[in-house]
């Protein structure tokens, strides 16, 4: 084994050796109470799962691009070496033909350009292997943080009807989405309610209105029947005076007329004439 994978085991059995099982073993078991503590069950559990997939990727990832660059590092130290021998050949073609040794140093320039490229690569890749190590470290810190959901998820599938995991995580979907339809039909419901509330407070506002309005017009014919009642009284006196008048003014004309009659018949019986006038006509009978 290189050096690189002697440090790629030793890295791998400090993340899962007897200090993880230790972290595992010291990890609270038990949860802080929380309003919803399935829901967040279930999402941790597939954040760790998601969190899993992707180390493992990683992982493997890892693995490959250490084999390669091991393999690069091999193909280095072979063309270093050929590089040390063509160094010898130019300088006996130096002594032989100075065209052939400038030809000879620009090819050795390049190898060393390309041995600066690939030792440039090299501390890049040792670079980004650290950043890996690193991310790898969070993803098992997060995996070790999240465990405990996995677990409590799977004794819930034992005790329930459910059958696996994935049944539990889509049940869980589906409340939450019939649990936002019904905050949906709540929310129209109320914003009905208050239009209906607006729209009763106008039409009552309005009526309060009408019934002002007619209970002032009430109070004025009010007003109007009290006078005209008052007027009637005094025209149903007056009338009755009048009526009374009348009687008596009738009285004393039948009275005159029939004291003119009887004024007239013996007039004409004391002058023994015969005078035809009408019984009716009292100016008549004056005149005569």
């Amino acid at each position: 084994a290189t050096m690189e994978e002697e440090d790629l085991s030793e890295y791998f059995r400090m993340q899962y050796g007897q200090k993880l099982l230790d972290m595992l073993m010291k990890f609270p078991t038990t949860e802080e109470p929380s309003p919803s503590p399935a829901i967040r069950l279930l999402e941790k559990k597939k954040e760790a799962k998601v969190a899993h997939q992707a180390m493992e990727a990683q992982k493997e990832a890892f693995k490959t691009r250490m084999e390669a660059l091991s393999s690069r590092w091999e193909e280095l130290r072979a063309k270093e070496a050929q590089l040390k021998l063509y160094i010898q050949k130019f300088e006996q073609f130096i002594q032989e033909n100075d065209q052939k040794r400038i030809r000879a140093l620009k090819k050795a320039n390049k190898e060393r350009e390309l041995k600066q490229q690939r030792v440039t690569e090299l501390a890049k890749a040792k670079l980004n292997m650290a950043t890996l190590k690193q991310k790898h470290q969070r993803l098992s810190t997060k995996l070790q943080q999240y465990s405990i959901f996995n677990k409590y998820l799977e004794k819930v599938v034992e005790i329930s009807e459910f059958e696996e995991i994935q049944e539990v995580i889509g049940r869980y979907k589906t409340l939450v989405g019939m649990q936002e339809d019904l905050i949906d039909s709540a929310q129209e419901g109320l914003e009905m309610i208050e239009k209906e509330k607006t729209h009763l407070a106008r039409y009552t506002e309005e009526k309060d209105d009408e019934i002002l309005q007619h209970n002032n017009e009430l109070a004025r014919l009010q007003a109007r029947f009290d006078r005209a009642r008052s007027e009637v009284i005094v025209w149903e006196s007056r009338w009755a005076h009048i009526q009374n008048t009348a009687a008596k003014k009738t009285l004393m004309l039948g009275t005159i007329k029939m004291a003119t009659l009887n004024l007239f018949q013996s007039i004409g019986k004391q002058m023994k004439e015969t005078m035809v006038v009408p019984v009716e006509d009292t100016h008549k009978q004056l005149e005569m």
